[in-house]
């Protein structure tokens, strides 16, 4: 199984990822229980996402990223102790559990190349982020819009909040993450 990525826009990665193993009931359950908790707007959907009955696989992915997937299909993964994050098919299956920013036009190209998300491509004219009384944290997942687009394109943690991010209006935003064409979304898991 070859897991292909871009690095930087310009050369193809072929990734092999571990073999597929089986997780436990009692793991599965904790893993239900966390998603629920990082993400609460999911808790009406978690049994169309996860049912209780179901068995849940566990690949092994390099650099220490767990994916975890029910029937082929990735539902979420996380990297060491990071956050656990939703695949971009479950964001675009439930885009209403999930904290939004949005990057403008220009921004586009970069992101689905797999470069760094840059602040200057929130504040500008075209991007959008949230209220202060809605801020988002460092840390925070959060999945990316594209202006003029209907889907997200990117999810990940965020390296700066919100607010700095409109303070400061430079940096990056997010330097790793899972966007549309990458790796992980072409990954086949048979």
């Amino acid at each position: 199984m070859a897991l292909l990525g871009s690095k930087g826009g310009s050369t193809l990665v072929v990734i092999s990822a571990g073999a597929k193993s089986k997780v436990k009931s009692s793991v599965q359950r904790a893993i239900r229980t966390k998603v629920v908790e990082t993400y609460p707007l999911l808790a009406p959907h978690i049994d169309e996402i996860i049912p209780k009955k179901s068995q849940l696989d566990l690949l092994k992915l390099p650099d220490r990223v767990s994916l975890y997937a029910l029937d082929n299909n990735p539902l979420f993964w996380q990297h060491m102790d990071d956050p656990i994050t939703p695949h971009l098919k479950v964001v675009h299956a439930f885009p209403q559990c999930f904290s939004q920013i949005g990057i403008d036009r220009g921004a586009i190209r970069f992101v689905l190349s797999g470069a760094a998300l840059m602040t200057p491509g929130l504040t500008s004219a075209g991007g959008r982020l949230p209220e202060k009384e809605n801020e988002l944290k460092e840390g925070e997942v959060a999945a990316i819009m594209a202006e003029g687009k209907e889907e997200a394109c990117l999810v990940g943690q965020l390296k700066m909040g919100t607010e700095e991010m409109k303070e400061k209006k430079k940096g990056v935003a997010m330097d790793a993450g899972h966007y549309l064409g990458d790796g992980l979304w072409k990954m086949n898991i048979d």
